[in-house]
């Protein structure tokens, strides 16, 4: 019978971090009558491993200077011209030489005089081709003269699908008749300007503790403060992360826009917020919800769309640790597991090693690579939601050509990046600074010490109709 991990003791994910420093941080047992003294560990534990989240972006992006508050790019339209949702009317026939009427759904018709296009019915397995006869843009319409012989509606009340494939004409004619420009999808992001800071008084700075601390970054000592200042920076990097993949637009009207931070700032300045990389590809990229994928039929459903997309021949999954063991059980279900135990040399296993019941990545139509995203994992912060789970999200990897408007040509950028704001006399990528009178700041006469931080960035996702989200 199979056992269950309990419910008790959880996962703990009360905050260490307070705002104030507590007499249970410092040495205050000073009681003589006692004439045992415990055997103590002087240094930490660091039973929650590597507490810090950020590394996304500096895996899959770069960063990159801008002097803006708006950042604006160009992203290449559609090649080619297709039409959905047809409505065919009027045909007409003599002897089987037949002519119709197709009207657009909405906008206006590109499509000119002597281009021959394909119809095909949207409901069956109906399709013809024909030269285009006539055009009226402003009423969305186009006639058709079909190349084979018709007696009857092809398409009926069906809706239908065009595209051109070429033209004809006739010898001794004149040439086409208009021309086509070339047309650009302008995306923009704002940046944000994100703060923090940790202040502790001169007197704290003085006082020695009992614990030996430590962090992530290595910082060591037995003053409780320096644990303290280090993990307000640890929390801020993290925070510089989790902005640029969770922000979102203010909308217009919305009482964020308008709440006031701290002194009233300049007349139109508004908290206008910034689109994050989750709420990109809500926008304007693929998603995925209802569960995660978990057949190979799933996966032929996401990469014939990413066919109709950009086609990145290489691509990288983030993912929760749920949906990594998803895949790796799908993976190996392609396999008969030899006969009555697990194989080994197809998994490139062997009898004297520990089994490997993993996969790093996998082909189909194009290469997926798999990592996992401790970010999705982490119980303080994505680990376990329910409302608005995201359970990962594929990247696309290599660069993508695109127009900046602030250097004015085509330059390559990483599909994923982070703009900063800079100059010659400011950068703002990662500023940190200290005021007061204490730990060698000499800015004011309060007796502590201050440490801010501040950056103001915003993230660019290039190309988001490449991007897949997996969503709960």
């Amino acid at each position: 019978m199979a056992g269950s991990l309990q419910a008790s003791p959880g996962v703990a994910i009360t905050p260490s971090s307070v705002k104030a420093t507590l007499p249970t941080n410092y040495i205050t047992n000073f009681d003589f009558l006692t004439q045992y003294l415990p055997d103590t560990y002087e240094a930490e534990f660091e039973r929650y491993g590597n507490r810090s989240i950020s590394s996304f972006l500096r895996m899959v992006g770069a960063e990159l200077p801008t002097n803006s508050d708006l950042i604006k790019w160009a992203e290449q339209g559609r090649l080619h011209t297709k039409y959905q949702g047809l409505t065919a009317s009027t045909f007409s026939h003599t002897t089987g030489a037949a002519t119709q009427k197709f009207t657009l759904a909405s906008g206006a018709c590109v499509f000119r005089v002597n281009q021959t296009v394909l119809l095909s019915d949207e409901s069956s397995s109906v399709s013809k081709k024909a030269l285009i006869t006539a055009v009226d843009p402003a009423g969305a319409n186009f006639d058709v003269a079909y190349y084979s012989l018709e007696t009857t509606d092809p398409f009926g009340s069906n809706k239908v699908t065009a595209f051109v494939y070429g033209s004809e004409f006739q010898k001794g004619t004149e040439g086409m008749k208009g021309s086509l420009e070339a047309e650009d999808d302008i995306f923009e992001c704002k940046p944000i300007i994100i703060k923090d800071n940790y202040e502790v008084s001169g007197s704290d700075m003085a006082q020695v503790g009992w614990v030996e601390v430590t962090t992530e970054n290595g910082a060591t000592g037995y003053l409780w403060y320096l644990k303290s200042e280090h993990e307000t920076r640890l929390r801020f990097e993290d925070y510089l992360e989790m902005a640029m993949v969770e922000g979102v637009p203010a909308a217009s009207g919305s009482s964020a826009e308008a709440q006031l931070s701290g002194s009233t700032p300049s007349a139109g300045v508004v908290n206008a917020g910034t689109q994050g990389m989750f709420d990109t590809i809500e926008d304007r990229g693929n998603v995925w919800s209802g569960g995660n994928p978990s057949a190979l039929a799933d996966f032929d459903t996401i990469v014939q769309r990413l066919d109709k997309q950009g086609a990145i021949a290489e691509n990288v999954l983030f993912l929760n640790r749920q949906f990594s063991f998803d895949i790796d059980d799908m993976l190996a279900a392609q396999n008969s597991y030899g006969a009555g135990g697990t194989s080994y040399g197809l998994f490139d296993n062997s009898e004297e090693m520990a089994l490997n019941l993993g996969f790093s990545g996998f082909k189909r139509g194009y290469e997926f690579y798999k990592t996992d995203w401790k970010y999705l994992n982490d119980a303080t912060l994505r680990g376990g939601l329910v409302g608005g789970a995201i359970n990962g999200v594929l990247v696309p990897a290599g660069t993508t050509t695109v127009y900046d408007q602030v250097l004015g040509k085509n330059a390559k950028r990483p599909f994923l990046h982070v703009r900063y704001r800079a100059s010659e006399a400011e950068d703002r990528r990662y500023k940190t600074w200290m005021t007061g009178s204490a730990g060698g700041a000499m800015t004011n006469d309060i007796d502590k010490m201050q440490v801010n931080f501040l950056s103001e960035r915003a993230l660019c996702v290039m190309g988001a109709n490449n991007f897949v989200l997996f969503k709960g």
